[in-house]
């Protein structure tokens, strides 16, 4: 429970000192975005009272009022003027990737927020996988990617405004997060004609033999960790993986996608390198991600905040996936890729044989 720094009047009626023991308030630089959307449906669940900055080129999908100041985080004089007389409990960045983001940050909220909550990445631990084989926040952290060190550079940042006691600072980790307004990955792609493929019953491409441990963790079920370590002092200093406990293999990601569908998924199982050949940049997610293992633990997290729980079955959460990205004319229609329709045609003709999951 929040109380406010001004406290309460003893003239105030009853429920009006209720309510101001009550609100908090919440600013989240992005507000629209995947995770964004479960963050602030969690938020406004809580009697929050959100404001989102954000360019103003999207609009949100939550129903709840919340306020909007439209602007460029990336204008830093301006950015940062904005807020200079402003004040907020908790200031939730979803959209800093790069130092000198962070370091605005620092400049516009060090001294007006009591809790700063960064979106980091389990991509900052890099591909190395622990003798417990998930990953918890211990792990040490050794990116392979230009996104994964950005985000390791910011994080330093933020704990060096934290030792400065500018801010109590929460750091939030997700995973692949998936759910309506966002798309569904395969081990290939970020946007894939896989379930297109699946639904007309033709095989479909994963890397090795389709045992690499993945997770993947439906935006709402994200949302509620950055919700509810809202001024939870447990999590100030604290990083916290936010993914699911279920950690699956491809294999079976690809098979209840398919389920979402409907349908059965008929997989042809190609090395790695093999399929990055063919385009590097269009396969840049497997090439940098997807041919590791990417398990992780989240049990600190559900120690410290225990509202976080994960919630939603993948079987539904890839079908309200699914069904949105059709909703909203996102599609991909696989008749349209002639690559990846070669590349099948390749694989079947070196007597390669599709498996049925």
């Amino acid at each position: 429970m929040h109380r406010s720094r001004h406290g309460a009047s003893p003239a105030l009626p009853r429920r009006a000192v209720i309510a101001i023991i009550t609100l908090m308030r919440v600013l989240i630089i992005g507000g629209t975005g995947l995770i964004s959307t479960g963050i602030v449906k969690h938020l406004a669940a809580r009697g929050a009272d959100v404001t989102m900055f954000n360019r103003g080129r999207r609009a949100s999908t939550i129903e709840s009022k919340i306020a909007q100041i439209t602007g460029d985080r990336d204008d830093f004089a301006a950015f940062e003027s904005r807020f200079a007389k402003e004040k907020f409990d908790v200031v939730i960045d979803m959209i800093s990737f790069t130092p000198k983001q962070a370091e605005s940050d620092v400049r516009a909220f060090g001294g007006r927020c009591e809790q700063f909550i960064f979106c980091s990445t389990v991509c900052t631990y890099g591909v190395k996988i622990p003798a417990t084989v998930r990953v918890d926040e211990t792990f040490p952290q050794e990116p392979i990617s230009e996104y994964g060190r950005n985000k390791v550079a910011c994080e330093k940042i933020f704990l060096t405004a934290h030792e400065q006691k500018k801010f109590n600072l929460t750091i939030v980790r997700p995973s692949s997060t998936y759910g309506p307004g966002g798309r569904l990955i395969d081990n290939l792609e970020f946007n894939p004609p896989t379930w297109d493929r699946i639904e007309r019953g033709l095989p479909v491409l994963c890397s090795g033999d389709g045992l690499g441990l993945w997770v993947s963790t439906h935006r709402d079920d994200c949302g509620k960790l950055f919700a509810h370590a809202a001024l939870n002092p447990k999590t100030y200093g604290q990083a916290y993986n936010a993914t699911r406990d279920e950690n699956f293999t491809w294999r079976d990601q690809y098979r209840e996608a398919a389920l979402a569908l409907g349908s059965r998924a008929n997989v042809i199982f190609m090395p790695a390198a093999w399929i990055v050949a063919h385009d590097p940049q269009r396969f840049s997610l497997l090439r940098e991600i997807t041919q590791y293992h990417g398990a992780y633990s989240s049990e600190k997290a559900k120690r410290d905040v225990p509202e976080f729980r994960c919630e939603i079955g993948f079987v539904t959460g890839a079908k309200q996936t699914l069904d949105d990205i059709r909703r909203r004319g996102a599609w991909r229609d696989s008749r349209e890729d002639a690559l990846y329709d070669e590349m099948v045609k390749m694989a079947l003709s070196a007597g390669v044989e599709a498996v049925q999951l």
